[in-house]
């Protein structure tokens, strides 16, 4: 077969092996036209993969699909020849979805992009990969939501053609300033940056949507400084300037870089942000830039906020998120004064990375999700048939922490609607010996904690396995912390580990607010002002609570747990999408 440079040579003889999770039938000789001639490459159809003879599992789709005799040839002969290979003829079950975290139905997601609300939905796109569970061909996926829990996954909104959709974000452009509006109706524009897989650039792109961003009419590019590192475009109205504004990263400089446009088509260069002395990372990825009231500061007070994701050297090593507070005119980002050199991370957890900001929330909240996972083993992560989670949307808030400042997240209050029967336990003196919790595998959970003379205080998750995830704290550090060393079978060598975030000053109780939902916990303290975001992947069976006292007594005041309840189906039996909600 070959099309357009790309070839799979059938003459030669075909390999069975399994990789994973995965029947693999390959070939000694296949290669396409989108990767170096040795590169090695797989082709994906039909829940198999075809490889070169390295073996290795990246996926990428053919070019030549305009070939599609020949390719459902190729499918008749991988599959007749998995159906005569013992132990790989039975593709495994699909591991239980989250209930109130989403993910796509099958295959690779990463980066959330173009947030934003419109005519009663929150848009969710991301990027996506339509023919595998590993990065490649990124596209952008879609789902939407009434109420930020609920979500519905949509087709695919913006295919790769020459170049790849990378990471970008979405408005609606009320005022018609790019001339894409209908029928005095305003079109929702994506800014995205295109990767072109033959150059490296990576240029920013537009394209807009007269039909709530079911489909898109793609403009073109915008702004493109011949540049390998640019991308990641975040886009806003900024009213006081009357001005689109746009904050994007050199990644390799570590610089965030503000442009301004009047009509989201012509871009002018402003300023750069950075490298700030936090800066110890390979890149910055994924921008953000807003603004918040100070809930303990004068009435009116407000700061900007400016994030940015970095691929490594976060809180714990692998990749994480990093926050500044400062001035915006429209133009430059300044710096509030005396801002320390050490870095403020937005979660103390491996698995909160890439987040954005919605754009439009209707009551003036600022929301963001962000996606669920560390650089390091995201590739790796043993979930079938999807790979990819995002955390649930977090409303911010900014306070000042004596000198210091700190984002507050907390989960959106629209997660109480989904809220089971209250389950309420009080007054649990805890010892040495697990006592036992029934409390479920998705369950938001508030629990207020006396450690009297206990030196540590724990909840426990285990599986049928004997696996346990701990989520605990130490007093006399305060510390909270979850401990994943030994939360399930090995598949990474980053991945078992133990995160910390250390709370205000205090003695006493404290309280947490904890969210599992089967293979994620998010743990809120202190208001919010400390998150821990982990994955974990236990082994089969359900999940069992108890809880521990080392070295001491401690009591749980109170522990009120609401399970909460499956989201509706996101497609109709025939696998199409759903009608409107």
């Amino acid at each position: 077969m070959n099309c357009d440079g790309g070839f799979c040579d059938l003459g030669q003889p075909a390999q069975m092996t399994a990789i994973g999770r995965k029947a693999v039938v390959s070939w000694p000789s296949c290669s396409l036209p989108h990767l170096p001639k040795q590169e090695s490459t797989a082709l994906y159809r039909n829940d198999f993969l075809l490889l070169s003879p390295s073996g290795d599992a990246s996926v990428y789709d053919p070019i030549c699909l305009e070939k599609e005799r020949a390719m459902r040839v190729l499918v008749a002969i991988a599959l007749a020849l998995i159906a005569a290979v013992p132990g790989v003829t039975q593709w495994p079950m699909a591991d239980p979805r989250p209930v109130f975290h989403y993910a796509p139905q099958r295959n690779w997601m990463n980066d959330p992009n173009g947030l934003v609300y419109y005519d009663g939905e929150y848009h969710l796109f991301y990027q996506y990969n339509p023919h595998g569970d590993r990065w490649g061909h990124m596209s952008w996926g879609h789902a939407v939501s009434p109420d930020l829990v609920s979500w519905r996954e949509l087709p695919l909104a913006l295919p790769e053609t020459e170049v790849m959709a990378f990471s970008g974000s979405a408005v609606i452009d009320w005022k018609n300033t790019s001339g894409f509006g209908r029928g005095g109706k305003p079109a929702m524009v994506a800014i995205y940056t295109g990767f072109d897989p033959k150059s490296r650039i990576q240029a920013q792109y537009v394209a807009y949507s007269n039909d709530r961003g079911r489909t898109f009419t793609r403009h073109g590019k915008v702004l493109d400084i011949g540049s390998t590192e640019f991308r990641d475009p975040k886009v806003f109205w900024h009213e006081a300037t009357r001005r689109w504004v746009m904050i994007v990263v050199k990644a390799k400089e570590k610089k965030a870089a503000i442009y301004s446009s009047p009509d989201l088509k012509q871009w002018s260069h402003e300023s750069d942000f950075g490298p700030t002395a936090s800066s110890r990372s390979v890149n910055w990825e994924c921008p953000d830039l807003f603004e918040l009231p100070v809930e303990n500061g004068r009435p009116g007070e407000t700061r900007w906020v400016l994030t940015v994701s970095q691929g490594d050297n976060g809180p714990d090593g692998g990749s994480g998120e990093q926050w500044f507070v400062g001035a915006f005119d429209g133009r430059r980002f300044t710096l509030e004064p005396g801002w320390p050199d050490t870095p403020h991370w937005v979660d103390h957890g491996a698995d909160f990375y890439a987040a954005s900001s919605w754009n439009e929330v209707p009551d003036g909240r600022r929301v963001w999700i962000g996606w669920a996972t560390d650089l390091r083993y995201a590739h790796a992560i043993p979930t079938y048939p999807s790979r990819g989670l995002m955390t649930v949307a977090r409303s911010l808030s900014l306070r000042r922490e004596g000198d210091d400042w700190r984002i507050a997240q907390a989960p959106v209050r629209e997660l109480k609607q989904r809220r089971g029967p209250l389950r309420r336990v009080e007054n649990v003196r805890l010892t040495e010996t697990p006592t036992p919790l029934e409390l479920g595998d998705s369950v938001d959970l508030l629990v207020t904690i006396d450690p009297l003379r206990a030196s540590q205080v724990g909840l426990t998750l285990t599986d049928a396995q004997g696996h346990e995830l701990l989520i605990g704290y130490t007093p006399e550090t305060r510390e909270v912390f979850i401990d994943r060393t030994r939360a399930g079978p090995h598949f990474h060598d980053a991945f078992a580990d133990r995160h910390v975030a250390t709370l205000p000053p205090g003695k006493g109780t404290i309280t947490l607010r904890l969210l599992v939902d089967r293979s994620i916990v998010e743990l809120y303290a202190a208001d919010g002002t400390r998150t821990i975001t982990d994955r974990f992947f236990p082994g089969k069976g359900p999940l069992r609570w108890s809880a521990t006292a080392r070295r001491g007594d401690a009591v749980i005041r109170r522990l009120d747990a609401w399970p909460i309840e499956p989201m509706r189906s996101t497609t109709k039996n025939d696998g199409s999408p759903a009608p409107r909600i």
